[in-house]
C-alpha cells in the first residue's frame, strides 16, 4: 500500500468519524446546560401534589373571577319561595339556601372573590415592605441594621390578633381594601427578617465585591446582583401569605371585625350560618369548606416551589 493510499484511508476515517458526530448533534443527543429557572420549572411540574392543586386553585380562581357568569343566581337577590333549601340540584341550589332564600353557591363564589382579592393585596404589599426593610438592612448594616430589626422585633412582640381588632375598629371594618392594608401592615416582619439575613450572606460574596470595584451603584448591586439570586424564598413566602391571609381575614369577618356587607366574604358567611349550624349545616360548612381547600392548595403550592427553588433538591 503506498504513501498515498494510506493518506486517502485515514481522510476518509476521519471523514465518517465526523459524520457521525454530527449526526449525533442533529439528532439532538447533545448534552444541554438548563439554566436555574429551567431546572426549578422542571422540578416543579415533577411535583404532582402541587401541581394538582395549582389546577384546583386555577379552577377556583377563574369561578370566582368571573362569578357574574358562573354564579346561578345574584349573591343578594332574596328567593322567599326557596328559602332554606338543603343542598339540592332543583334549580341548581348545589350548596343550598339561606333563611330569605339566597344562593349560598352564588354566595360562597361572590365571598371566595373577595377573600383572594384580599390576599393577593395583603401578599404584594407586604412582600414589597418586608423586601425593603429586609434588603436595606441587610445591605447597609450598623446602625440602620439595629433600627430597622428592632422595629420589625417590635412588630413581632405585638399580639396580633388583638392589635387587629383594634386596628379594625379605629380605622373601621367593612371595606376590602382597608382589611387588606390592615392585614399587610402585621404581615411583613417574617420576610423582613428572611431579606435580610439573605442579604448579610450575599454582599460579603465575590461578584457583589466585584461589582463594587467595577464602580456599580448601590441600587444595581441590590437590584440586579442580590435580589434575582434570593427571588426563590421570596417567592415561597409570598405564595404562604396567602394563604395566611386568606385565614385571618376569614376570622376577622366571622368576629365582626373583617370584611362586611354589602361585600360577600368566607368568613362573614361562615359567621351567619353558625345560629342555625344543627338546622342548616350547609350554611357554615360550604364556605368553611372552600376556605379549607384554597388554604390546602396554596400551601401545597408553596412546597412545590420550595422544592423547585431549592438549589440542594435534584432532579430524580
Amino acid at each position: 500500500m503506498t504513501d498515498q493510499q494510506v493518506r486517502t484511508d485515514e481522510a476518509l476515517e476521519t471523514e465518517t468519524t465526523r459524520t457521525a458526530l454530527d449526526s449525533v448533534h442533529l439528532e439532538g443527543l447533545e448534552v444541554k446546560s438548563l439554566t436555574q429557572w429551567q431546572l426549578a420549572r422542571r422540578k416543579f411540574f415533577q411535583h404532582r401534589l402541587a401541581m394538582t392543586s395549582l389546577v384546583v386553585l386555577t379552577f377556583i380562581f377563574l369561578a370566582a373571577l368571573f362569578a357574574e357568569f358562573v354564579a346561578p343566581y345574584p349573591f343578594d337577590t332574596p328567593n322567599v319561595p326557596d328559602r332554606s333549601l338543603p343542598p339540592t340540584l332543583e334549580g341548581f341550589h348545589i350548596f343550598g339556601t339561606d333563611k330569605i332564600g339566597r344562593d349560598y353557591f352564588s354566595r360562597t363564589l361572590y365571598g371566595t372573590r373577595t377573600s383572594m382579592y384580599v390576599a393577593f393585596i395583603v401578599a404584594g404589599v407586604s412582600t414589597v415592605v418586608g423586601i425593603i426593610v429586609g434588603g436595606i438592612a441587610g445591605y447597609y448594616g450598623g446602625k440602620v441594621d439595629n433600627i430597622l430589626m428592632r422595629v420589625t422585633d417590635l412588630f413581632l412582640t405585638l399580639p396580633f390578633l388583638a392589635i387587629l381588632l383594634v386596628l379594625s375598629s379605629f380605622l373601621g371594618a367593612g371595606n376590602p381594601i382597608r382589611v387588606a392594608f390592615i392585614l399587610a401592615f402585621l404581615l411583613w416582619t417574617s420576610l423582613a427578617r428572611i431579606v435580610r439575613g439573605e442579604f448579610l450572606s450575599l454582599r460579603e460574596k465575590e461578584f457583589v465585591e466585584a461589582a463594587k470595584v467595577l464602580g456599580a451603584s448601590d441600587n444595581r448591586i441590590i437590584f440586579r446582583h442580590i435580589l434575582p439570586n434570593i427571588a426563590g424564598p421570596i417567592i415561597v413566602n409570598a405564595t404562604l401569605v396567602v394563604a395566611t391571609a386568606i385565614l385571618i381575614e376569614a376570622a376577622l369577618s366571622f368576629l365582626g371585625f373583617g370584611i362586611q356587607p354589602p361585600f360577600p366574604a368566607l368568613g362573614k358567611l361562615i359567621s351567619d350560618g353558625q345560629d342555625a349550624l344543627t338546622t342548616q349545616w350547609w350554611l357554615a360548612t360550604f364556605p368553611g369548606l372552600t376556605i379549607v381547600l384554597i388554604a390546602l392548595c396554596i400551601n401545597f403550592i408553596g412546597d412545590g416551589l420550595r422544592d423547585a427553588l431549592d438549589p440542594k433538591q435534584r432532579i430524580k
